[in-house]
C-alpha cells in the first residue's frame, strides 16, 4: 500500500519556543549586512557581472535576507510556543564561554601559556561542576598535554608571560621556549 501524504504534513516543522526571537535577529542581521553592501565593496570598470567583487556577496546577502524574510514571516504566522524567554536565556548563557575565553587569552600574556591554560582548564572542570579530584586530575594532565603539543612540538608562536622573567635564567629560557 502506497502511503501519501498532504503537502501540509510534508513540510511540517518542529519549532523552538526561541524560533521567532532568531528569526528577527537573522533579519536584522541579513539586513544589516545588506546595508553595508556598498561600504565594503566595489565595482571595477569594465569587468563582467559574474566577475565583479560585490557581485557574488550581493547574490549570498540577498539570498539570506529573503530566506531569513521568510523564516521570519513562518513564524510570525505560527501559534506563539510558550518558554521563548526561557530558550532565549539559554542561548544567553552559553556567552559565558566566550567571557571564559577572552579572560584566558588575556591573562596568557600575564602569567604565561602552561600557568594560564592549568588554571582556566581546572576553573572551567570545576564551571562544570565536577568535584572529585580525578576530574580536576586529568584537566590539570590535558592542560599540560596541550602546552607540550602546541608550544613544543607544533611550534606555535604563543605570547610569553611576564612572569616567566623573574625566573632564573636556565628555568626562564626552559619555559620561555618549551611553556
Amino acid at each position: 500500500m502506497v502511503r501519501t501524504q498532504t503537502l501540509q504534513a510534508l513540510f511540517k516543522r518542529y519549532r523552538r519556543p526561541g524560533d521567532i526571537v532568531f528569526a528577527v535577529l537573522f533579519f536584522a542581521v541579513a539586513l544589516f549586512l545588506l546595508s553595508q553592501l556598498g561600504q565594503q565593496t566595489q565595482v571595477k570598470e569594465g569587468a563582467r557581472l559574474f566577475a565583479q567583487p560585490r557581485f557574488w556577496p550581493a547574490v549570498s546577502l540577498s539570498g539570506m535576507a529573503i530566506f531569513a524574510g521568510l523564516h521570519l514571516l513562518g513564524s510570525a504566522l505560527s501559534t506563539r510556543i510558550p518558554g521563548r524567554w526561557g530558550e532565549v536565556g539559554l542561548w544567553l548563557a552559553t556567552l559565558e564561554f566566550a567571557l571564559w575565553f577572552v579572560i584566558y587569552a588575556m591573562i596568557v600574556p600575564m602569567i604565561g601559556y602552561l600557568p594560564a591554560t592549568l588554571l582556566f582548564c581546572v576553573a572551567l572542570t570545576a564551571r562544570a561542576g565536577y568535584r572529585r579530584a580525578i576530574a580536576f586530575g586529568g584537566a590539570a594532565l590535558g592542560a599540560v598535554v596541550i602546552v607540550v603539543v602546541f608550544k613544543s612540538l607544533l611550534q606555535v608562536k604563543i605570547p610569553s608571560g611576564a612572569v616567566y622573567e623573574g625566573l632564573p635564567d636556565g628555568i626562564r629560557q626552559i619555559m620561555l621556549t618549551y611553556f
